[in-house]
């Protein structure tokens, strides 16, 4: 689907006219041919973003990895379609919802640089990659490989397939700052044996914001004849999101996160020729064997979440991928590059700005996970999350679009204190 297309199916869901889209446009335009590293810096810019959030003033946010607030607009068309689905009722559910989530699938798909055949909304990342795992055709024996970093929820599905079909996981630990791509492809070629059928990786990793180097894995991986599955769950509307390009078999990805839609959506994108080898979780009518669609039957669903993913993509395009990306990797290197060197100060996230983007990790020596983030809250009131996994313990900061330096710079000093203490 081309981009005329896309802004078709956006006027034809009622997107076109929105006052917020026609503001986005204007402060785009005036920047067109401004290079996105100029706008990344371009602090009116991103503060006429910003007030169009509804933000709390009692403390900064800087935990936007669980879940990034829609734009206050965009929240409020959210509600109207609550209200319209229940004005509609059954008459919606029968008659409109099909062709409207079709269109939303369509506008997905051009986001994702794919087809709308390949790829189904689901309720989070989680669902779509224990779709893959809880549906392939396990034997005892069949090995899987995967990182200690990995999301915890796809970990406990990988241990429900070794406790009930007997297959062996294979555990590596990626390191927070690889001297290159190649050090990370080995590791996991490392763990392959001629019984490995699923390798799992990382897009980006959810507790240290490392973007790894997923098309070479694949290539790898495939070269040794094991499948690929992809936990996109923070790279989606985040970084590049032309799914098909990793070379992957499977990609999962919440769409909550970065693109901002509301809480409980994602997506599941499935190789066209892998469909019909994954048996779906919960039965549907009969379907042919290569359609996706069978994947993710789960009975009545809450349309009007799909109807809000349509409102985040819609603004995700007005506001632009590229530029977007480049301003979150911007607030990302401006504070961890002021901390990076101060003595007790620990960054569990590459050095190379290319290989971490909104995401990083922060630690101070001697100081538990738990201590630093009440610390951040309590005395400095930034909101952080605690993390406490193999190879990572720290505070996880996620800025977001409407973040400011001068919020960054609170936190700088915060650090500088907590671990001069």
């Amino acid at each position: 689907m081309n981009k005329r297309t896309f802004l078709k199916q956006m006027s034809v869901l009622g997107l076109g006219a929105s006052p917020l889209f026609a503001y986005i446009e204007r402060l785009v335009r005036a920047l067109e041919e401004t290079p996105d590293v100029d706008v990344a810096r371009d602090e009116e810019f991103w503060a006429k973003i910003r007030a169009g959030y509804r933000l709390k003033s009692d403390y900064i946010n800087l935990e936007n990895g669980y879940y990034c607030m829609m734009p206050q607009e965009i929240l409020e068309r959210y509600l109207e379609h609550v209200r319209e689905v229940n004005l509609q009722a059954s008459y919606y559910m029968r008659k409109e919802q099909s062709q409207n989530r079709r269109k939303v699938v369509e506008m997905l798909a051009q986001t994702a640089h794919c087809s709308p055949d390949s790829l189904v909304i689901t309720r989070n990342a989680t669902e779509s990659l224990d779709l893959v795992i809880g549906g392939l055709h396990w034997k005892a024996g069949d090995e899987a490989v995967m990182a200690e970093q990995d999301y915890g929820a796809m970990l406990d599905m990988f241990r429900l397939q070794a406790e009930r079909n007997g297959i062996v996981n294979r555990r590596v630990s990626v390191p927070n700052d690889p001297a290159d791509d190649q050090e990370i492809v080995d590791l996991y070629a490392s763990a392959i044996t001629d019984r490995t059928r699923l390798l799992m990786v990382c897009h980006m990793i959810n507790i240290t914001g490392h973007v790894l180097p997923v098309k070479k894995i694949c290539d790898m991986a495939h070269a040794r004849g094991v499948e690929v599955m992809v936990d996109g769950a923070h790279a989606f509307a985040h970084i590049d999101s032309d799914i098909p390009a990793l070379g992957a078999d499977y990609y999962g990805a919440s769409l909550h996160k970065w693109l901002g839609a509301p809480l409980g959506c994602g997506i599941l994108w499935v190789k066209p020729d892998k469909v019909e080898k994954l048996w779906p979780l919960f039965a549907g009518s009969k379907r042919p064997m290569d359609e996706i669609s069978r994947l993710n039957h789960t009975g009545t669903k809450p349309v009007h979440v799909e109807l809000g993913i349509a409102d985040a993509l819609a603004y995700h395009d007005r506001l632009g991928a590229s530029r977007k990306e480049a301003r979150l990797r911007h607030l990302q290197t401006y504070w961890t590059s002021q901390v990076r060197d101060l003595p007790r100060i620990i960054v569990n996230t590459p050095r190379d700005p290319m290989r971490s983007c909104a995401i990083a990790n922060v630690a101070v020596e001697g100081m538990a996970p738990s201590d630093l983030s009440r610390r951040l809250m309590e005395d400095h009131g930034i909101w952080t999350v605690a993390i406490n996994r193999p190879g990572v313990l720290g505070c996880r900061i996620t800025p977001n679009i409407y973040t400011t330096l001068a919020e960054l710079d609170a936190l700088v000093g915060a650090l500088r204190a907590i671990a001069a203490a």
